[in-house]
């Protein structure tokens, strides 16, 4: 047995032996590249035989040397600091592995409980276990026969759609008034004008609030344009303040990509719906016969046809019936009165008005926004002058409706003026490869007809009516290839409807010759 022990260590020491070379050779190494007294006694060795310039290339290798060395420093120095942070990294990414596994069995210890919880509760309300995660979620669940069902209880203590719940509350014995309201569309101008300035402060042309009218005749969607400061906002804040019902504000944000900005969405986590105001207002607008306002302040700072495209194709359709929304997929039982099955009636008796600066900050409202809109320009300020005072009013949404009915039955566009529409229209299609639709024909035959009742004149609302709807359409084009037809143009609209009768048409299009 010595004999093998004598073996092992002759054996291992040969490795042993060798491991240890490698690292005194790496130590002498360093030794003899930092060993300064070796390099001075070469230098003093052989100092007497340099000659004189000898002397100039021992400095040079002395100092070639030295910054040989000082690179071997600075790149071992670069790899241990490399080292270092690798370490560090994969050491922060151990602790958070670490972290995350921690949280996952938390996770896993909660979910246990709320099961725990859960089952206690359902067992206390007599309900199938199996149902109870369809309970707790506010989904339709299986009935006992396998079938989805139609209604879910959801969880009857707190109701998910709280502020409109409040307004039942509010209206539950509430009954529609009837204002006995008797006026005219003329005295209902001449009344907001004087009450917007006597109580307000805030002046209008008497054409600018019939104008206002009639746009709110022909559609749902109302868009004031122009320049900043001119008063957009506030004729649209003064038309609700005048009604009594203050104008819902929806400050239009860059963020607005969806229909949720507008209605709000249903939070899974919390069981709740995030009640927007203007979900509210139309909550609310469909309880009355009272007349309701939306402001879309700054529509076009997001792109309108992303976050109000539902709205756009809702508000089209004739059978008012139809207008619905859909906010939640299913139904709980304590879902607001006016909410059938997650879907909300949009009442008639609410208007969307607009406001758009055309600025870099903003973006182009397409034609799909437009045609179904009525735009109206504020580009100057209103005089001021001595109003009557009138107090705000109580008005019945049934009433002004009846108003506008009357008068499109009343004062249609006379025949002569469509047949000049129409010659104008051939005359559009064929200088400058532009048509409009049944759309824009529709809404003239409701925009004319009001204004004229409001105490306007026919040829006047058509020219107005022309120049934002269609005419709009011009800058679409290259200006510079049309300019020579402009002045064409402005020729027929005199010969056709009579020297300066379509002031606007021509202004404007004089306007775009301008720009070339």
């Amino acid at each position: 047995m010595d004999t093998f022990f004598k073996f092992l260590y002759d054996f291992l020491s040969q490795f042993f032996n060798g491991v240890l070379d490698i690292l005194m050779g790496f130590v002498n190494g360093i030794g003899k590249i930092f060993n300064v007294k070796a390099y001075i006694s070469v230098i003093q060795f052989y100092k007497d035989d340099f000659s004189g310039p000898e002397w100039l290339f021992v400095v040079i290798a002395i100092l070639l040397l030295l910054i040989l060395i000082a690179g071997i420093v600075v790149i071992a120095g670069f790899i241990i600091k490399k080292y270092l942070r690798f370490r560090k990294t994969i050491v922060e990414q151990e602790s958070l592995l670490e972290e995350v596994g921690k949280l996952n069995n938390k996770v896993a210890t909660l979910i246990k409980e709320k099961d725990e919880i859960l089952a206690m509760k359902v067992s206390h309300l007599g309900i199938n276990p199996k149902d109870a995660a369809a309970a707790a979620g506010g989904g339709t669940g299986e009935t006992a026969e396998g079938e989805t069902g139609e209604e879910d209880t959801g969880p009857v203590e707190a109701p998910r759609f709280s502020k409109l719940a409040e307004l039942d509350e509010e209206f539950a014995n509430y009954k529609i008034q009837n204002y006995g309201n008797s006026f005219d569309l003329e005295e209902l101008c001449s009344n907001f004008r004087n009450f917007a300035a006597s109580q307000l402060k805030l002046y209008y042309k008497p054409q600018m609030i019939r104008l206002f009218i009639s746009a709110l005749a022909s559609t749902k969607l109302v868009i004031l344009q122009g320049i900043s400061g001119t008063g957009k906002t506030s004729l649209a804040y003064a038309w609700g303040k005048f009604l009594k019902h203050d104008s819902c504000i929806a400050s239009v944000q860059p963020s607005w990509r969806d229909r949720t900005e507008l209605f709000g969405y249903f939070n899974e986590f919390t069981k709740k719906f995030n009640e927007t105001e203007v979900l509210k207002e139309l909550y609310r607008a469909g309880y009355t016969d009272d007349v309701y306002t939306v402001i879309l302040d700054e529509m076009n700072i997001s792109r309108v046809e992303y976050y109000f495209a539902e709205m756009l194709s809702i508000l089209e359709m004739p059978n008012h019936d139809e207008w619905i929304v859909e906010l939640v997929s299913s139904s709980w039982k304590n879902d607001p009165k006016r909410i059938k099955g997650g879907k909300l009636q949009i009442p008639e008796n609410v208007w969307y008005i607009g406001t758009i600066n055309n600025d870099d900050s903003t973006f182009m409202v397409t034609d799909k926004v437009y045609d179904r809109a009525m735009p109206i320009d504020i580009n100057e300020k209103g005089e001021a002058f001595t109003p009557e005072e009138i107090p705000a009013q109580d008005i019945n949404f049934s009433y002004i409706n009846s108003l506008f009915k009357d008068a499109m039955e009343k004062n249609p566009v006379s025949q002569d003026t469509l047949d000049k529409i129409e010659q104008m229209d051939d005359y559009v299609i064929q200088h400058f490869r532009i048509a409009f639709g049944n759309r824009i024909v529709s809404h003239m035959k409701k925009f004319v007809p009001v204004y004229v009742a409001c105490g306007g004149d026919e040829i006047e609302g058509v020219d107005y009516f022309i120049a934002k709807k269609i005419l709009r359409k011009f800058e679409q084009l290259n200006i510079s290839y049309i300019r020579d037809e402009i002045d064409g143009f402005v020729e027929f609209l005199d010969s056709t409807f009579g020297k300066g009768k379509m002031k606007e048409c021509e202004e404007y299009v004089l306007r775009l010759k301008k720009l070339t």
